[in-house]
This record gives C-alpha cells, sequence and structure tokens, in this order.
C-alpha cells in the first residue's frame, strides 16, 4: 500500500470517527425525544394510527421517540415553549403561533405532499347533505363549530373569510362554539348539535371526513360542502430551533426517507394519500404571518 494511499484511509478513518463521536454526544444529551401532535382525532385513534411511525422514528434516530397527544394545539406550542417537545405536528397558524412565542425557537422543516405530489391544503364548511342552502351565505341564524383557536382550516381561514364576506359569526350565526378537534366538528353536525363546521379538506379521496368514514364514524354522504377556501401552506413539522445541527438532519433524513424505509409506518400516518415529505423552511409560512396578525387584530378589536 502506497504512503498516499495510507494517508487517505486514515482522513477517512478520522473522519468516520469524528462524525460518530458527534452523534453520540446528541445520543447521550437527548437519550428520548418527545413527539408532540395536535388533537386533529380523538386519542386512541392518533394512538393506533402514531404507534408505527413513532417506531419508525425510533429506530432511524437510534433513540427512543415517544407520543405526546396534545390536549390542544396550545399545549404543543407551549410545550416547545418549554423545550419538553422536540418535534412539534402542527397546522400552518398554530406553527407560525409557536414560532413567534418563541421567538424563533422552534423550525419547520417538512410538510406532507397531497396525492397529487402538491403541497397545501383547504379549510371547508359542512352541512348535512339534507340541510337547505349550499353555501355559508345561506345559514344565517344557524349554529356554527369552528375548532380551536390555533387551528388553520378550523378557525383562522375561516375567521378571514367571514371577515372578507361581510360577515360577523357573533351577529350572523345564533350560536358560535369551538368542537376542539376536528372530528367533535364533524360530529357535531352529524348530531346536529351544529348546523355548519369548518374543517381541512386536500381532495375529494383525502380529507377528515374521509378519514372518519374509513373508520366507520361518518358516511361521507351525509354531508356537503357549502365553503371552500384558497389552497392554505402544509402543515408544518417543526423541530427546536436550539438541537444540534446534526440531530435536525437526521430527523430531516427520517422523515424524507420514510416512504421507502417504512412505507406501512409512512402510509399509516398518511392514511395511504401521500407520496411522501417536501421541504418545508420557515419561509413558506410568511403569508400564514399575515393571516395571524389579521385575525389576532380582529380578536383584539372585538375584545375577545
Amino acid at each position: 500500500m502506497t504512503l498516499t494511499r495510507r494517508l487517505l484511509l486514515a482522513t477517512a478513518a478520522i473522519a468516520l470517527s469524528a462524525t460518530a463521536s458527534v452523534a453520540q454526544d446528541w445520543k447521550a444529551k437527548y437519550p428520548e425525544l418527545v413527539y408532540g401532535a395536535v388533537p386533529a382525532e380523538n386519542a386512541s385513534g392518533m394512538t393506533e394510527r402514531m404507534a408505527p411511525w413513532m417506531a419508525y422514528l425510533s429506530k432511524e434516530l437510534g433513540v427512543k421517540v415517544t407520543l405526546r397527544i396534545a390536549s390542544d394545539y396550545a399545549a404543543v406550542i407551549e410545550g416547545q415553549r418549554a423545550g419538553s417537545i422536540h418535534i412539534g405536528d402542527y397546522g400552518p397558524s398554530s406553527y407560525v403561533r409557536a414560532h413567534t412565542v418563541t421567538n424563533g425557537g422552534v423550525e419547520s422543516f417538512s410538510s406532507l405532499r397531497a396525492v397529487d405530489g402538491s403541497t397545501g391544503y383547504y379549510s371547508v364548511a359542512y352541512a348535512k347533505a339534507s340541510a337547505t342552502g349550499s353555501k355559508l351565505e345561506d345559514f344565517k341564524g344557524k349554529n356554527l363549530c369552528l375548532v380551536d383557536p390555533n387551528s388553520t382550516s378550523g378557525f383562522n381561514v375561516p375567521m378571514y373569510a367571514m371577515s372578507k364576506a361581510g360577515i360577523d359569526p357573533a351577529k350572523f350565526f345564533s350560536k358560535v362554539v369551538n368542537s376542539g378537534s376536528h372530528e367533535n366538528a364533524v360530529l357535531a353536525v352529524q348530531q346536529g348539535t351544529c348546523d355548519v363546521a369548518f374543517n381541512w379538506w386536500n381532495s375529494v379521496d383525502d380529507s377528515n371526513l374521509t378519514r372518519m368514514a374509513n373508520k366507520g364514524m361518518a358516511k361521507v354522504a351525509d354531508f356537503k360542502i357549502v365553503f371552500r377556501s384558497d389552497k392554505i401552506p402544509g402543515s408544518p413539522y417543526a423541530y427546536l430551533a436550539s438541537l444540534p445541527a446534526d440531530l435536525k438532519a437526521a430527523i430531516t433524513k427520517a422523515f424524507m426517507d420514510a416512504p421507502k424505509n417504512d412505507k406501512v409506518a409512512f402510509d399509516k400516518l398518511s392514511d395511504g394519500k401521500s407520496p411522501g415529505f417536501a421541504p418545508a423552511p420557515h419561509s413558506d409560512y410568511k403569508v400564514t404571518e399575515e393571516l395571524q396578525k389579521f385575525v389576532d387584530a380582529l380578536r383584539k378589536k372585538s375584545g375577545s
């Protein structure tokens, strides 16, 4: 073996050793990572859907990844502000709120693609298929269900759209309530508690309603859409900005490689409706920051 080749091999070995050492450093500091998820569905449904995903991430990262299902959107935000949640599963508005209250302490890094490979989704309003009326304006004096003040499709986009349409929800509707989750909003319409409810929607074949139908919780044919928003930036996954760069890179890689490394776990996470993840830098959410400012100003104006 020539001297040059020996030197090259020695250099490569040192570099490999240094890389392994750095990885061990963050694994020693973070022997467990906590993954916080917003309550998009009931807790048992989320646990079943997320369990394979937690197992996959644990295997890829080499440390235990534990799921924490939050009681509401604010709990994930507070968990990341406190540093007790390392990876957060957000909607655009809740992510922007988290980024704001932590002074940039959380960073978005990926978002699920829609079935056609695009990113982003919509806010829709559901009513019973048998209800009189075909658009939101036809439901004056009825009961309205929103989702959560930090929900994009279930609160902020609806409030923005109604304001632009000259609708003051408190005056236009007989009653306005926050259901707490997207599933609860659909169930409220199904049970007659609400006449109209806002929700998230990707496509005809992929929405909260279709997922509920797959679980036997609702029938798609029993509902109709009476409002659909413009496209919203995709729901981001975000990690703490304070995590080591190599840990953040490992998390990002685990997400991006998921469809080929563990298709079963990935399909369970996405309900088999996504081809994979797309990069989602914070710059993608500038439009959501403006939406958040609008809604905050609206709340301040109404004294809520």
